[in-house]
């Protein structure tokens, strides 16, 4: 029982807080102010999900204790026995309920209910390289539809021989970047290219990038020192594409302030027929892209603490082979192999995802014990 009362003391020094941030956001001076707002909102969840666990937890223990009191002085055999099955019940449930609240006390990555900007980028192989960055495409389209998000190409350099040397995404949904952020690393494929004449395999390699979006107040950016071209896109849309300037580029020169190194950021975006559009999403990337530079150090020090670690935030760490010949997929951080190839190319990644996040809330959890 010590235990359970050192569990209930640090949720109920919560509970104060949790009623105060619920006054908070219906104060209309807060609401005003948007990145207070934003941020208190953000923190009303996260504690609704601990106080859930909390009434829940309480409710287990109180019905516990009853029910062992109506085992010891009970003479009707038919209620000892509804209290012996309450009594299991509760046993079981509480240890998960403890294990629950312990990884809802541990501070998660403030960026995962964001949204996420997803690039692919062919590697090593030339043009097999991109026909597989154009299979991982496909393989993440396809999963963003089962999960109900909106996927949507910004834009895309197409390989000679089909598949992409670079396509860039906007996902929008529930809790995109706290789930994508695993998928960030090289992936390499080991297979028979379609010009391969003598059947030989070929290894080759696409990386994914894949960027918590930014809001408009997480940076600042003098847009006035903004430099806008217009240009006709090409490719799919018809014929109005062609004839109306509706793509846009932006070049900015931003200086690291973790560097003080100055570098222009050129961006062009051709996503829609709708200028206005394209610009603000070409903002968007700008904003994005700078808060991911400057939140480099906050990166680097993660993946310095966690050696191991699942989602350290390096791009350049090879985290998957998808072996064509033995229908093999095997990530690499946590040894997980299936031999289910086909339908994970077709969308079905949940289930690595899941021994993912696993994984990284056991390592999440052991940080917080240290």
């Amino acid at each position: 029982m010590a235990d359970n009362n050192t569990l209930l003391e640090k949720l109920e020094g919560l509970v104060a807080r949790f009623e105060e941030v619920s006054t908070l956001i219906t104060d209309p001076n807060v609401i005003a102010d948007q990145k207070r707002y934003v941020k208190l909102t953000k923190e009303y969840k996260d504690m609704s999900d601990i106080m859930k666990a909390r009434k829940e937890y309480i409710q287990c223990l109180n019905g516990l204790e009853e029910a062992k009191q109506i085992m010891t002085t009970e003479s009707d055999p038919e209620m000892k026995e509804m209290a012996r099955e309450e009594a299991n019940a509760c046993e079981v449930r509480i240890p998960e309920l403890e294990e629950e609240i312990k990884l809802l006390l541990v501070p998660a990555d403030p960026q995962d209910d964001r949204n996420a900007i997803l690039e692919i980028r062919g590697g090593t192989g030339g043009d097999e390289a991109a026909i597989f960055a154009g299979d991982l495409f496909r393989m993440y389209s396809k999963y963003c539809e089962t999960k109900g998000w909106k996927l949507e190409v910004s834009s895309a350099n197409e390989g000679a021989a089909g598949g992409f040397k670079e396509i860039i995404c906007y996902v929008t949904g529930d809790k995109v970047y706290g789930t994508l952020k695993y998928e960030s690393g090289v992936h390499r494929v080991q297979r028979v290219p379609a010009t391969e004449t003598q059947g030989r395999v070929h290894t080759s390699a696409a990386s994914v990038a894949v960027l918590p979006e930014a809001e408009p107040f997480d940076v600042e950016i003098n847009e006035g020192e903004i430099k806008w071209d217009t240009f006709r896109s090409g490719g799919a849309g018809g014929q109005n594409v062609n004839k109306v300037e509706s793509g846009v580029r932006l070049r900015y020169n931003w200086k690291n302030p973790n560097t003080g190194v100055v570098e222009e950021i050129l961006i062009e975006c051709t996503e829609t027929r709708d200028q206005p559009k394209n610009k603000e999403r070409a903002l968007s990337r700008l904003r994005t892209f700078i808060y991911d530079k400057e939140h480099q150090k906050y990166i680097d020090d993660i993946a310095s603490k966690r050696k191991t670690m699942v989602s350290t935030g390096d791009r350049s760490a090879k985290i998957r082979t998808y072996n064509y010949p033995q229908g093999r997929i095997t990530d690499h951080r946590i040894n997980y192999t299936i031999y289910n190839l086909a339908a994970f190319m077709d969308g079905d990644i949940q289930d690595c995802i899941d021994h993912l996040i696993v994984a990284e809330n056991a390592e999440r959890l052991k940080e917080s014990e240290l």
